[in-house]
């Protein structure tokens, strides 16, 4: 395809991208934005390791085209919280949730997206929204309880999970 010119709204600021339409937005991520948190995986959406918020959708980026995402919001984990402060982000490091922690961006805005649907998961809402992010290390127990942790700091409610 011909490159074209395309606006973005990616952490709230408008970047201007010269390329074809079918670019993953994956690649203007990490290579245009010079955005590192958001990761590559598999390149076909099994994974999660490239999962960003595109509105308020938890999206697998190195399958979106940036035609997809042009004048739509996108959120990487960069500007889920600037100062590492989010609900999830700390209770992550609670329950010491990451590993290796190769897949814990995507995991985490994921994770992200699943509080915003069910403000109190059960363990099902978990696993069948959590079920395409893969985590080689095995961390889905600590996962769990991190996201249980952060719906009820979200939801004002003192866990003890």
């Amino acid at each position: 395809m011909t490159p074209t010119t395309t606006i973005l709204q990616l952490n709230g600021k408008a970047l201007s991208v010269t390329a074809s339409p079918d670019t993953p937005l994956l690649w203007v991520i990490r290579d245009m934005a010079g955005l590192t948190g958001t990761k590559f995986g598999c390149g076909i959406g099994l994974c999660g390791a490239c999962t960003v918020h595109l509105g308020r959708r938890a999206v697998r980026s190195c399958i979106t085209p940036i035609s997809a995402a042009a004048g739509a919001p996108v959120t990487t984990i960069e500007c889920l919280s600037t100062d590492g402060q989010h609900p999830l982000q700390k209770a992550w490091v609670q329950t010491q949730a990451p590993q290796c922690g190769y897949c814990q961006s995507g995991q985490i805005m994921q994770a992200a997206a699943l509080i915003r649907r069910f403000p109190n998961p059960t363990d099902d809402d978990i696993d069948s929204v959590m079920n395409g992010n893969l985590c080689r290390c095995m961390a889905y127990v600590r996962i769990r309880q991190a996201i249980k942790i952060a719906a009820a700091e979200v939801r004002g409610v003192a866990s003890h999970a």
